[in-house]
């Protein structure tokens, strides 16, 4: 069975079409445009997902994924890089891998530092004002590889979800040689739902997170050495999760 591409949010339009659904498709020149940066920048990153070590947490047995993670406090213009921390997530929110301390590597200076990175971060602060009105955002960054070297790789081995966050941003960064991967988004509190696959790199996934839930469907080779690459980025007033209100 196959799916319609997403129906694409025009520039204009976006911070209406998040509030309106629930969540919101970009495309890459457009995440390029609202952020003001140069998508040749943005593609110039790709070969950092080719250094990530091994997810060592993975319940259910597998090798396929392998990710870094970094966290940051945006406020209006101002990007401060947190102390590196664990990743932690409630049970009610990770049914799998909720309530655990993860201790992930964090990611690369070499990206991290990069005024383009603090631009984009800027960015989706501004999305996420626009949505929820002016906060700090405590955001937290994963960079993620999920492989088929055992012949199946699980974007969201947890199912579908909601992150306890309140904007979560799924940007695809790449993939190659492997066929699934199929996006689905749906109400939280509702029938309705919308099934695509992001193939472009850097399109982008915007969710709306205490409205909708999420997930990705596994990925097959078609190819050796198939994988695909995404960076994760969520936003949350108050605090990072697992730690007092600021």
């Amino acid at each position: 069975m196959s799916f319609s591409p997403p129906a694409i949010a025009s520039p204009q339009d976006l911070d209406a079409t998040l509030r309106t659904q629930g969540y919101a498709v970009v495309a890459p020149q457009h995440v390029a445009q609202l952020a003001r940066l140069d998508l040749a920048a943005l593609l110039a990153w790709r070969p950092l997902w080719d250094d990530l070590p091994p997810d060592a947490y993975l319940r259910d047995g597998g090798r396929y994924r392998r990710r870094r993670h970094a966290c940051f406090v945006v406020e209006g213009a101002a990007v401060a890089l947190a102390p590196h921390r664990p990743h932690w997530q409630p049970v009610e929110y990770n049914a799998l891998h909720g309530g655990m301390q993860r201790h992930f590597e964090p990611m690369q200076a070499a990206l991290v530092a990069q005024p383009a990175w603090q631009q984009l971060l800027v960015w989706l602060g501004q999305v996420a004002s626009a949505l929820k009105g002016p906060q700090t955002w405590y955001t937290e960054a994963h960079q993620f590889r999920i492989d088929t070297t055992d012949g199946i790789g699980r974007p969201t081995p947890e199912g579908a979800h909601r992150d306890g966050v309140d904007l979560v941003a799924v940007f695809l960064v790449g993939r190659e040689g492997v066929k699934g991967g199929e996006t689905r988004v749906f109400e939280a509190d509702g029938p309705n739902g919308q099934r695509f696959t992001l193939t472009e790199p850097w399109s982008l996934l915007l969710l709306d997170d205490p409205r909708v839930v999420h997930e990705s469907t596994p990925i097959q080779p078609v190819a050796e050495g198939g994988h695909r690459d995404t960076l994760v980025v969520t936003l949350r007033a108050g605090n990072f999760q697992g730690e007092p209100a600021r």
